[in-house]
């Protein structure tokens, strides 16, 4: 069975930063594509960054590029997405999600075979 386990969300002002990891288990984790979607309050589930099976390609929200970096260590069975610059308008809870195979065919939900529980990052201003 599949588990995704997301830590290091928390509180923090504007123009700070955070990493997120995401531990994953169940299946061979550098055989699939990871990626991170967020969440905010009322609002669709949205994707923010994904890395193919061995980390060589990225794709980032366009509101997101050049704030935020996903990587991932095969090793450790684990995606990071390192946040910088953090605005309020990033407050989401941030979910992890294991692809259904190697590549990204597209920046969707439909791609997502798993899902982390979550969790919330808070940018006060």
């Amino acid at each position: 069975q599949v588990q995704l386990v997301e830590s290091g969300g928390g509180l923090v002002q504007a123009g700070g930063s955070l990493r997120l990891s995401c531990a994953a288990s169940g299946r061979t984790f550098s055989r699939y594509a990871m990626g991170w979607f967020r969440q905010a309050p009322g609002k669709e589930r949205d994707f923010v960054a994904a890395l193919n099976w061995n980390g060589d390609i990225t794709f980032y929200a366009d509101s997101v590029k050049g704030r935020f970096t996903i990587s991932r260590d095969n090793a450790k069975n684990t995606v990071y997405l390192q946040m910088s610059s953090l605005k309020p308008e990033d407050t989401a809870v941030y979910y992890c999600a294991q692809y259904r195979g190697a590549h990204i065919m597209e920046l969707t939900l439909r791609e997502a075979a798993y899902w982390g529980q979550g969790t919330q990052v808070t940018v006060s201003s």
